[in-house]
C-alpha cells in the first residue's frame, strides 16, 4: 500500500529525496577550483554529499571519530564546529546537512564558519524547521524515542543524535546570520514526502493531507518541514 501511495501521490520522489534537494543548492557553488568544507560531515553515509572529485579539495569535520575515514572526504579531521581546525579563509564553500539542529551555541559555530570562509564564500544549510510538527514532537519526547523511530525508518541508532533546534526557524536564521557578519541571501522553507509518518499506510495518508495543507498558501509556509539556507560573506 506504501509503495502505492508513492507512485500516486508522490512519483518523481526518491529515496532522502531531501538531501538530493540540498545536493542540487550546492552544486552551483562547487567547482574544480574551489576548496569545500562539510561542516558534519560524520561517517559518509549520505551519498548525495559526495563531492569528492567535482572540488579542487573536499575537507570534513565531526565529533564522530568515523570522520577521518569518511570515504567522501580528501581529508577528515576530528574537531568540534565551534572550533574549526583551518585557518582564516581557507574555503569558498561550507556546507552542513542537518548540522544545525543540534547546535548548542549556533551563533559562535555561525562565525567560525564565517572566520574560514573566504570574502564571497557560502555557507550553505539544510535543517528541519523547529515549528513543523516533526522537531515539536522531537522536543517533547526523550532520545530513545527518537532512536526507535528513526530504527523503524532504517536507520542504525549510532546516527541518531541529540537536537536542541536553537538556529531552526527563519527569524532565527536570518538573526543569527546577520550577527555572525553574513548576508543572508535565501531561507527556503520546503514540504514534500511526509518520511516520517510513511511507516504505515493510514500514517502516510495523513502526513500527505499536511503536506497538501502547507503548501497550498504561503502563510503556512512556517509549518514546513525543511529550512535550506544561503548566506554570503
Amino acid at each position: 500500500m506504501i509503495r502505492k501511495i508513492d507512485r500516486s501521490l508522490y512519483p518523481g520522489y526518491s529515496h532522502r529525496w531531501d538531501d538530493q534537494l540540498f545536493r542540487e543548492r550546492i552544486l552551483p557553488h562547487v567547482g574544480l577550483e574551489k576548496t569545500v568544507l562539510d561542516l558534519g560531515a560524520g561517517a559518509g553515509i549520505v551519498e548525495a554529499m559526495n563531492f569528492k572529485g567535482l572540488a579542487k579539495k573536499v575537507c570534513g569535520v565531526d565529533l564522530d571519530p568515523r570522520v577521518e575515514a569518511n570515504p567522501m572526504l580528501d581529508e577528515g579531521r576530528l574537531a568540534d564546529a565551534g572550533h574549526i581546525p583551518y585557518p582564516d579563509q581557507a574555503f569558498d564553500v561550507v556546507f552542513a546537512d542537518n548540522v544545525v539542529e543540534h547546535l548548542a551555541d549556533p551563533l559562535a559555530v555561525f562565525r567560525e564558519v564565517h572566520r574560514v570562509l573566504k570574502p564571497g564564500g557560502v555557507f550553505l544549510f539544510k535543517t528541519p524547521n523547529k515549528t513543523h510538527y516533526v522537531p515539536t514532537i522531537a522536543r517533547l519526547t526523550p532520545h530513545p524515542f527518537h532512536q526507535f523511530i528513526n530504527r523503524l525508518r532504517g536507520r542504525a541508532e549510532s546516527d541518531t543524535f541529540p537536537t536542541l533546534y536553537r538556529a531552526n526557524t527563519l527569524a532565527d536564521v536570518q538573526r543569527i546570520g546577520r550577527e555572525a557578519g553574513f548576508e543572508v541571501r535565501s531561507v527556503s522553507r520546503i514540504e514534500g514526502r511526509p518520511e516520517y509518518l510513511r511507516i504505515t499506510w493510514p500514517t502516510y495518508l495523513l502526513g500527505a493531507a499536511y503536506e497538501r495543507t502547507v503548501n497550498a498558501s504561503e502563510c503556512l509556509a512556517m509549518f514546513r518541514i525543511l529550512l535550506i539556507a544561503e548566506l554570503r560573506k
